[in-house]
């Protein structure tokens, strides 16, 4: 039987406010435990919640991205379950009415654009954290995430292979990060996945039973736990088994998953409108507001790279994987108009390359796209070949000369030389030198061209213009 694996992701954001969605109390990282925690996150008796402004603008304008509605009056409700990390013994969500309901992501997999649909995306406390590893035979508590503003994105269960999982949270990721509403670092918890997952035999319409994986940190620990939950659930079903509703958790020294708890319904929170806070009322005019601040989006700006730059789609979406990325290919385009091709090679191949190696972002690239656009005038102009180009960057990137481009080239001699007659003489010389190359040309032997074409080059150390050799080279042979 062939089996179709059918997955589902949440989401959760952590929005870019510097103070926690219902308290003042600051939501810095790496702060001492316990340190930033007020008496809101404590939840001491006759405290009460205060909505952040900040965080709702955020979802709003992550709603707008999408194409959802924002719902007005949008509810927060209470998410009743009982752990050490959750102080008031109930979680500050949102359920009947999210402030984002629907909506869309576009994604390529597999050279195709495929659509995601959204179910919602609501408005959430984080809970504190339990600490087990300093404490012998005992457990810690850090309240400082308590409270923390969360967007918890959740997707219909349209995607059919890990593969597609990680495009999806990739895209989602570079978004949230484009529009300014969360700084993405996984390594800190501000983007979290937590995919459910199920298996059906293919051509059937019913869904399977779908599993909960928990607080998955990195794009490979998800496909990696997706696979591995994929496998696992049909080996069960093969052989005559069930598959149980629950939340498991992916371990990754020993790349499976195990059972967490058994996976609740939404019943068993008995969630209710949250007494403390009014419904929230979000006017037409400030979702207009948002609207006007919004930067232009990725698929927008694709597009137009496409059709601007005659781009292909591909280094279209990889220019803007990043709003950072795209934006160092416009202020570099802008200083050399009708060269899109070659910044964008030079950006996704030497620059990537050297960031990638060095574990930078582009933001703390060494070389401005002033200077990059400088040394691509070079190529483009003549006054160097693509290979002394590589050289040049090299420099560049080390710091040499202070990065002038023209500086580089002259202390290294790398100007090419362009002057037909000064090449004219070098062709006729290594013709003269090479004479049964001259004859095995003429009688059709193709590769004779080529053997020609080095040894001028080879006899100018490569500073010849590569084009200018081939013209003047096939002329002289009568070709």
């Amino acid at each position: 039987m062939q089996w179709e694996i059918v997955i589902g992701l949440e989401v959760h954001a952590q929005l870019s406010t510097q103070s926690k969605i219902f308290s003042g109390a600051s939501t810095a990282y790496g702060a001492p435990p316990n340190s930033q925690a007020c008496v809101i996150d404590l939840a001491l008796p006759g405290v009460l919640p205060v909505l952040n402004k900040g965080a709702v603008e955020r979802a709003i304008k992550f709603g707008l991205s999408v194409g959802a509605k924002i719902n007005s009056p949008s509810i927060f409700a209470r998410k009743n379950y009982f752990y050490p990390d959750l102080p008031k013994g109930y979680q500050i969500s949102q359920f009947e009415l999210p402030v984002v309901q629907g909506g869309n992501i576009q994604i390529q997999a597999d050279g195709e654009e495929k659509n995601i649909r959204l179910t919602r995306a609501h408005l959430e406390e984080d809970a504190g954290k339990s600490l087990h590893e300093d404490f012998h035979g005992m457990s810690g508590i850090d309240l400082n995430r308590a409270g923390t503003p969360l967007l918890e994105i959740v997707s219909e269960p349209d995607m059919r292979s890990s593969a597609e999982a990680v495009v999806y949270a990739k895209t989602l990721h570079a978004l949230v990060r484009w529009i300014g509403i969360c700084d993405g670092n996984m390594q800190e918890g501000s983007f979290r996945c937590d995919a459910n997952v199920s298996v059906r035999p293919c051509g059937t319409e019913k869904l399977g039973t779908r599993c909960e994986i928990k607080n998955l940190n990195s794009f490979r620990f998800l496909e990696k736990a997706i696979d591995y939950e994929a496998r696992r659930q049909i080996e069960i079903l093969q052989d005559g088994g069930t598959i149980r509703q629950e939340t498991r958790l992916y371990d990754a020294n020993k790349d499976e998953t195990r059972t967490m708890r058994t996976k609740e319904d939404a019943n068993d929170y008995r969630y209710f409108p949250d007494p403390d806070l009014l419904p929230l009322e979000i006017s037409a005019n400030w979702i207009d507001q948002v609207q006007l601040a919004l930067p232009e989006l990725p698929q927008v700006r694709r597009d137009r790279y496409m059709s601007e730059f005659a781009l292909s789609a591909y280094d279209a979406s990889v220019l803007t994987s990043s709003r950072e990325t795209a934006d160092y290919f416009e202020s570099t385009i802008k200083q050399l108009p009708g060269q899109a091709k070659l910044c964008a090679n030079w950006i996704m191949g030497e620059i990537s390359g050297q960031l990638n190696k060095e574990g930078l972002e582009i933001t703390a690239c060494p070389i401005t796209p002033s200077q990059l656009a400088t040394l691509l005038k070079r190529i483009s102009d003549g006054t160097i070949s693509g290979k002394a180009a590589k050289t040049v960057f090299e420099s560049m990137w080390n710091g040499e000369l202070e990065r002038n481009v023209d500086a580089i080239i002259a202390a290294k001699g790398l100007k090419q030389i362009s002057d037909d007659s000064t090449i004219e003489k070098l062709v006729e010389q290594v013709l003269t030198a090479n004479a049964q190359q001259v004859a095995d040309y003429r009688n059709g032997k193709e590769k004779a061209f080529n053997s020609l074409v080095g040894q001028i080059m080879k006899a100018t150390q490569g500073k010849a213009n590569p084009a200018q050799v081939n013209t003047i080279l096939k002329k002289k042979l009568g070709g």
